[in-house]
C-alpha cells in the first residue's frame, strides 16, 4: 500500500526570506507565494502537499512579539490535525524569541514546527533563502523525521529553538546553539543527531498555552553600573520578574547598596533569574564569593538559559501559575529541553 503523501502548512510571517528584488526599481518586495509551486518545481519531489498561510501585511520581526506568538500558537492549534508538520518563515532578528516561545506555548508537540528565514531574499543571485526554505520543508514532510519540536534552521543546521540565538547579523551561518548540539545536520543526507526525547510527546495531550505575561524586565550588568541606575528596575511595581545578566558563572560586585536592591526586591515578591552575559556555558552562584551573596539572597539560577529562552520562559510561567515559589522551581528545571537540568514536566 502506498504511503499517502506528507502535508505541510507554510506560515509566512514576513523578513527577508519573502523578499524579492523588483526589476522596476531594484527595491525589495514581498514575494507573492501564491506562485510558491512555479517558484519551486522541486517541492513536486518532496511528495508532499503545500499549503499557505501568509500574513497581511507581512511583518518586519522586530514587530513581532507576544501578541503574534499567540497568533502563531492558534493557527498551529487550529490546523493541528490536517498537517504533518509545519514551517514557519520569519524575520532572523527575533527569530530565536519566536522559536523559544513556542517551544513553552505547544506543550506535547508531536509534530515538527521548524522556523527559518534568509540573511538575503529569494531573487539573489547568492540567496541561502532557497536551501533554507527547500530543506525545512523536507525536515517537516520527511516520513522518518525524528523531530517532534520546534527548531530553527539556517545553514544546513537544525537547532532546538529554545537553545538557538542569532549571533551573526550579516554571514549565512546567522545562528548557532552554543550549549547543546545541532538536532539535525544537512549535508548528502539529513543527519539527525539528537531526535528528540520521547518522553517529551509520547502519551501527552498536544496542549497550546496562550497566557504570557510580559511584566518581565532585564538588566544587563557592567563595570560601573550604579546601584542607582538599577533601582527603577529592581523596584518597579508592576514587574514580576527581573532577568540578571550578570558575568561569567553569574558574578556581580559585592556592592552592598546593590545587594540590598536585590534583596529588597525580592522581599517584595519578585522573582530575579540570573543567567551570564556569555554566549555559552552556565551560572553556578555560590563558584565564586561574588556569586554566593545572591545565591543567599534568592536569587534563582538560570544555568545555561539562553536569553531569549529565560525571557519567554518567565513569560510562559508567570501567565500560567499564580505561585511565586511555583514560578522558581520550574525556572531552575528543564521542561521543554531548554536548558541543562533535572527534568520537570509542568502540567
Amino acid at each position: 500500500m502506498p504511503k499517502s503523501r506528507k502535508r505541510v502548512l507554510v506560515l509566512y510571517t514576513g523578513g527577508t526570506i519573502g523578499m524579492v528584488k523588483s526589476l522596476d526599481n531594484g527595491a525589495y518586495v514581498p514575494f507573492d507565494f501564491t506562485s510558491i509551486s512555479s517558484q519551486f518545481p522541486e517541492i513536486e519531489r518532496l511528495d508532499c502537499d503545500v499549503e499557505l498561510h501568509s500574513f497581511s501585511p507581512p511583518l518586519d520581526s522586530s514587530n513581532i512579539g507576544p501578541e503574534i506568538w499567540v497568533k502563531i500558537a492558534l493557527i498551529v492549534q487550529e490546523r493541528y490535525g490536517d498537517f504533518d508538520g509545519f514551517v514557519i518563515l520569519h524575520g532572523s532578528d527575533t527569530m530565536a524569541y519566536t522559536g523559544s516561545a513556542l517551544s513553552f506555548m505547544l506543550e506535547g508537540l508531536n509534530k515538527p514546527v521548524i522556523l527559518t528565514g534568509a540573511q538575503l531574499p529569494m531573487n539573489e543571485i547568492r540567496t541561502d533563502a532557497r536551501e533554507n526554505f527547500m530543506s525545512s520543508l523536507q525536515l517537516a514532510s520527511d516520513p522518518d523525521s525524528r523531530v517532534r519540536e520546534v527548531g530553527i534552521y539556517f545553514e544546513y543546521k537544525l537547532y532546538r529553538a529554545n537553545r538557538a540565538k542569532k549571533v551573526h547579523a550579516d554571514v549565512f551561518s546567522a545562528f548557532d546553539s552554543p550549549n547543546f548540539p545541532a538536532l539535525v545536520e544537512a549535508g548528502v543526507h539529513l543527519n539527525y543527531r539528537h531526535p528528540t526525547p520521547s518522553d517529551a510527546y509520547q502519551g501527552q495531550d498536544f496542549r497550546v498555552h496562550t497566557q504570557l505575561d510580559v511584566a518581565i524586565a532585564n538588566c544587563r550588568f557592567f563595570p560601573g553600573l550604579t546601584p542607582e541606575a538599577v533601582e527603577p528596575i529592581l523596584m518597579h511595581p508592576k514587574t514580576k520578574g527581573v532577568i540578571i545578566q550578570s558575568f561569567g558563572a553569574g558574578n556581580l560586585p559585592t556592592n552592598k547598596n546593590l545587594i540590598d536592591l536585590i534583596q529588597e526586591s525580592i522581599r517584595q515578591g519578585k522573582v530575579l533569574l540570573n543567567i551570564t552575559q556569555c554566549n555559552g556555558g552556565s551560572v553556578e552562584m555560590g563558584r565564586y564569593s561574588t556569586s554566593a551573596l545572591l545565591l543567599q539572597s534568592g536569587v534563582v539560577s538560570g544555568i545555561d538559559l539562553t536569553f531569549e529562552a529565560a525571557l519567554t520562559k518567565m513569560m510562559y510561567l508567570f501567565g500560567k501559575l499564580s505561585d511565586t515559589e511555583k514560578v522558581k522551581y520550574y525556572l531552575q528545571r528543564n521542561i521543554r529541553g531548554e536548558m541543562r537540568a533535572e527534568r520537570a514536566v509542568l502540567y
